[in-house]
Formats: C-alpha cells, structure tokens, sequence
C-alpha cells in the first residue's frame, strides 16, 4: 500500500495536465517530485532512443549529468528544459543521510547559481514589485528564520566562540568542484585572494575559515588547503548551525556561499568574491572583476526583504510534509522549527532498558533524529552503568524499570520516560495498532501527579500568544468535529430513551491495574467502587458504564463487570467514547483520558484520582492537589497537553508532524477505526510484523 502511495505521488499530480520527462533514477526517485513541478511525470529509462512525447524534462541544475536530459530536450519536438535543485530551506538532515527536500527551486530559463546566464530568480529579484500581503509573508517568514535559526540543513548543533574582546571575522571555504562556484566565475585563486583580502582588510582581528568537516576527514577537498593555514588564522571544521556562528561574527567573506545571504539576513556585512544570485543588488560588498557587467545585468538597488521574498517565497517551492501535497514556506517552516527542536533534544545515545520486540519497533521512530543514536539493551547493571558515556540517557516504558531508573539516577545518568500519546492510534495499542504520538519526558510520567513531569511544569509557565490561543481553540473544535479520541474505536452511541428528564452520568472504566490508576488515584481504585461513589451521590441521574475497550477485548483487566448491572442504568461495550460523552451531562473518572476529551466538549468533569488536567481550576477534585495551584484555561491546557508535550508521526512520512496532521488522518482513516475490537491472534502477529518492518524500513 505504502509503495503504490509513493509511486502515485511521483507520477500524478493535480496541476496544469503537462507532463514532464525525467531521465534521471536518482531525479525520479525524489519524494512528491509531481507536487514540486505541479504535472504528470513520466521516467524515460532510456532518453537516446527515445522521442516520448512530453512538454518539458528536467536536469539536476548545471551538473555534467544533465546532458543527457539537454539531448533529448533538442531531439524531441516541442520539449523543453527545466533545470531542478535544492531549494534554500531544504530538510532536517543531509540528503546523503536519506532526508528528502521540503523545497525545490524549478526553473526553467537557468539555475540561480549560474551566473553566466539569466534565471527566473534574477528576473524576480530585477522585477520586485512586491503586493502589501507579500511583503507582510515576506517579514513574518524572515522573522521565523532568525528566531528559529533556520538553513538549508538543520541538523547541527549551535556553535560558541571563545570569548574574545577583538572584532572577529568568518571567511567561508567551500568543497572543490561546487557547481555554485563553478559557475559563479570563481576558482581556487579566488578563495586565496579572498583569505588575503580578508587579513588585510582586519589586520587586528580573529579570522576564521569555516572549511567542511569533509576536507578534514578527507572526505572532501576545499579550495583552502589545511597545510597554507597561517598561525594567524584558526580553522573551524565543525558542522555546526551557520545562524549561531554569522550572530557571532562582524564581518563575513564568501565566494558563492549560501552563508553569505543568511550573514545579510542577520545585518552583517558581506563582503563576496564570486557572483552568487545575492550580488549585484547593491548590499554587498562585491570584488570580482566582472561584477560590473554581473550589475548592468541585474540593474537595480534591491533590500534583503525583496531578495528573500523572491528566492523564499516566489522562485522556491514547497510541501506539506505530512501529505505531500503542494505547501508554502509557512509550512516547512513550522515543520523544521518542530523537528529541529526534537533533534537538539536528542542530541544524545539514548540506551532503551528491557523493552519487548513491539516495544522497540513502536519507540525507535519517536527517538531516532538525525543527531541521535538509538540502542536497546535488555538489561543493565551497576557496572554498566558506570562505564557509560557521558551523553548517555537512559529510556524507559513509563513507570516501569524502577530498579534500572533509581540506580541510573545514583550515577547521574538522565532518565527519560517514553508513554502512549493523548491521541493514538486507529485502534488499540493492546491490539498492536501502532502509535501515532508518543511523549518523551525527562523529569516524570504524566499520569503521575507526584512525578513532577515535564508536562506539569509546562503548564505551571504557560504564557500563549495570541497565535497559540487560537490554534489551540481551532484544534479543540477540529477535535470535536471530528469526533477524534485516544483510541477512535467504536460505533455510534443511542442513549436509552428512559433516560429521559433525568441528569445523565457518564462513568468510563479504565483498566485496575493500569500505571495512572496505580500513581494518580490512591483513593479509588476500582471501577466497582468509583461506580458506587457516584450512585450514591446521584441516586436519580441516568449512570452510562462504559468499560474500558482494552478490557472489552479481553487483552487487559478490568475487574468483573457483574457489578455494574446494579450500579449503573445502560451498559455501552461496542460504542465510541466520543458519542457517549456527547450524550452525557457530567463525566466522572478515576484518572481516564476521557475526563480530558469530555473538557475538550465543555462538559463538566468530576476527578476522583489526580490526572494531568485535573487541579488546574477547571475540574470538580475530589482528591485534592496542593501542589497544583496555577488556574488554567482551557485553551492553556489543550495547547501544551496536545501541541507541545507529545511527539507525532504519521506512516511512512520521515519527521514529526503536528498534532492537527494527525488528526486529520485519523479523520480520514474511515476503514480502521470501524474494525472491530478483539482481533485474533493472527491479526494480532499481522500487525506487529507490519510495524516491525516500518522500523526497519525508515532505517534503512
């Protein structure tokens, strides 16, 4: 299924009906390459003697494989050339490491690299006439790229100087034989002219080469050979975020580095020894000798605003990660800055502790990141523990692994706590339906009131911007609309007619010796005697029971439901938990994630154990939380419980997606949440084998 999928989005597309040629493998095997070019894609194996009849084929920029695709488009009526390459905001980690582009630059008069000739970007940038709701995208993306630290890749980690009172300047190497440089009229006298500029002009300040961690492994060549370093002058070969390293900068010397527009981005000056698309437009310092033709061409005095709105915003394309559909730079964005964000967090060798085969293949995709390294060991003992590295963390499934957690603790070895998501799965997870969130949390558990979570000190800081208020309150109605739980399994809920006139309860059973029952409700802990409490205190209100799905398909316990047929008026087993909080007044629970999806519909919710969202002002306690004294909203609650706190992914889509990309498949996946619950074995050992060989194929 997930091939066709992927084969279907390179060779459909919902754009003009063109179809175009391509007769590169490795161009032909780029992700959602239909939604980038906007037609139909057609693979030529063997361009020579072939006269396919399309309107364009594409080349990978002005690489020496691209003649193949230049013949055919001169032998071939009425074809044209279109010239692909990487756009400026690309992916997470490296394309040599398996990570697809976000964005694609399409051209078809050039490629912005390639100064000897023109290019759509330049007659963008020459014709910049930007509408007043352009240059308002243009200022909100730049804003996010600055506060974000947003590049082409985004996998390094932030870079810190040594602390220095003189004026400190970066020169910019590159690898031998870029095409950027290549056609940018530049050569390795270039970069040696540029080194020399650069001391001569800052006879008194640190210079610094940035070269690729390539040359040093040897990798690579750059122009700026190691051994012609003076004493002078300190080499910097570390992959490192480039926003963290021009902040610390005065002034910058490239050839046709990419570096070099993100240095203008941040208000430093530059100053440029090749022709890179961002020369000539008067905010450089420009000194290759034909840049006077390169100016005569160009024509015009641009801003950095109208540059970045032509090359981001205009001459760049995007996807929606999490479908593949045509996007904007808004939404790569939003996709970078979470995934970044994740990866600096995992910046570490994650060493998971006595988890199952089901266990691994489920958790693996929510630690792996391009900066991690993910291990799983059955068990440790105190010896191991002490010969760990130093950025090793420790990970375990919830509460368990005590013995593992107290000891890693006396060692001061991080430990992280990996659980099901508030939004899971089209189905059940003791059915083996795999997750769809996950939350990885450093400081507690959180169905653990006393844990002191990570989840509880977000919402004890919380502070949303108005943008965040009204995500988090189009999400809550996306929600409800959509009739999305935890689980989304069931069917549709009648509530019993003689239930008219009187105030209807809904009790949701939960699994007695689940972890949330065992840490959050010392009080009550059984569904027959939560049931009792609210008979008692409701005498004449219309009680729904609804147990627990995991003990309805008899893969978990749930204490006999014998008891309920005299506490409790109407019995639901196969209905979704949704329609049964629509229909009720009130919902009371023990520490049920319901008691949240009821709070999600504005019902009233009593707490008779200590959840996460109960002690925060807008739940009925019983069972008091001193420690909980910050009052909530409930959007406040809804923002950090489902945007920030857990982690989402969806099938087959490399990264992590947003909370509403979720839901929207799930709203979408009609099929799986009517299957029935209590699958058999076979099914059961079906979709574990599935899982297992998503894990496996992600990591390959």
């Amino acid at each position: 299924m997930l091939v066709r999928i992927r084969e279907s989005l390179r060779s459909t597309s919902d754009g003009s009906g063109d179809t175009v040629g391509v007769v590169s493998r490795g161009i032909w095997r780029i992700p959602h390459l239909a939604s980038f070019i906007n037609a139909h894609i057609r693979y030529i194996r063997f361009p020579e003697h072939s006269s396919t009849a399309v309107s364009a084929v594409v080349c990978w920029g002005r690489r020496p494989t691209a003649t193949r695709a230049i013949e055919f488009a001169e032998r071939v009526k009425g074809c044209r050339i279109t010239y692909l390459e990487d756009g400026f905001i690309r992916s997470i980690g490296l394309g040599v490491d398996g990570y697809a582009p976000l964005s694609l630059v399409v051209d078809a008069k050039g490629i912005y690299y390639d100064a000897t000739r023109g290019s759509t970007l330049e007659e963008l940038i020459a014709g910049a006439d930007l509408s007043q709701s352009l240059q308002e995208d243009a200022e909100r993306a730049l804003k996010a790229v600055r506060a974000l630290k947003i590049s082409k890749y985004n996998h390094a980690a932030a870079f810190h100087f040594p602390k220095t009172k003189k004026r400190r300047v970066l020169v910019v190497d590159q690898t031998a034989g870029d095409m950027s440089v290549v056609y940018g009229g530049a050569d390795e006298e270039t970069f040696e002219r540029m080194l020399a500029s650069a001391e001569l002009d800052h006879p008194y300040a640190e210079i610094w080469v940035k070269t690729h961690p390539d040359v040093l492994r040897g990798k690579k060549k750059g122009y700026l050979g190691v051994l012609q370093y003076g004493s002078k002058l300190r080499i910097l070969a570390e992959d490192c975020c480039p926003y963290t390293l021009l902040e610390q900068v005065d002034h910058v010397y490239v050839v046709t580095s990419q570096m070099g527009f993100e240095a203008l981005i941040l208000g430093r000056p530059v100053t440029v020894f090749g022709l890179p698309w961002y020369a000539g437009w008067g905010l450089t310092d420009d000194r290759h000798p034909e840049v006077r033709q390169l100016t005569v061409r160009r024509g015009v005095a641009r801003t950095v605003p109208q540059l970045f709105a032509a090359a981001y915003l205009m001459y760049a394309r995007y996807i929606k990660p999490a479908t593949g559909t045509q996007g904007t730079i808004f939404d790569v964005l939003d996709w970078v800055a979470r995934n970044k964000s994740i990866n600096d967090a995992n910046r570490c060798t994650l060493l998971c502790v006595g988890m199952s085969l089901w266990k691994r293949a489920i958790v693996e995709p929510f630690l792996t990141t391009p900066s991690s390294r993910v291990r799983f060991v059955q068990r440790l003992t105190d010896s191991d523990l002490a010969r760990l590295k130093d950025d090793t963390r420790i990970v375990v499934w919830g509460s368990r692994e005590h013995t593992v957690a107290q000891a890693a603790a006396a060692h001061g070895i991080p430990i992280m706590r990996v659980e099901d998501g508030f939004i899971r799965s089209s189905g059940l997870g003791s059915d083996l339906h795999g997750p769809l969130s996950l939350v990885v949390d450093d400081q507690g558990i959180y169905y653990d009131p006393f844990s002191r979570s990570r989840l509880e000190r977000l919402l004890e800081v919380v502070n949303l911007s108005e943008d965040q208020r009204t995500r988090a309150r189009l999400l809550r109605r996306l929600i409800v609309e959509k009739k999305i739980t935890k689980y989304n399994v069931g069917g549709i809920f009648e509530l019993d007619p003689r239930s008219a006139g009187r105030k209807v309860i809904l009790v949701p059973g939960q699994v007695e010796d689940d972890a949330s029952i065992i840490s959050g409700s010392p009080i009550v802990r059984r569904n027959a005697d939560l049931l009792a409490r609210v008979r008692a205190a409701a005498p004449d209100a219309w009680i729904l029971y609804k147990p627990h799905p995991d003990v309805v398909a008899g893969n978990r316990r749930g204490g006999d439901a014998s008891f309920a047929t005299d506490l409790a008026d109407q019995i639901v087993i196969n209905a979704s938990i949704s329609g049964c909080i629509a229909a009720a007044d009130e919902v009371h629970t023990m520490t049920s994630l319901a008691g949240f999806e009821a709070l999600l519909l504005g019902k009233p919710v009593h707490c008779y154990g200590g959840p996460f969202y109960s002690g925060w002002g807008l739940t009925v306690d019983h069972f008091e939380l001193a420690h909980r004294q910050r009052r909530l909203t409930l959007d406040e609650l809804v923002y950090v419980s489902l945007c920030e706190y857990p982690r989402y992914r969806l099938p087959g889509v490399q990264g992590f997606c947003s909370v509403e990309d979720v839901v929207e498949y799930l709203a979408e996946d009609s099929r799986e949440r009517q299957e029935q619950l209590g699958s058999g074995w076979i099914t059961k050992q079906w979709r574990k084998g599935r899982q297992l060989w998503r894990v496996l194929s992600s990591c390959c």
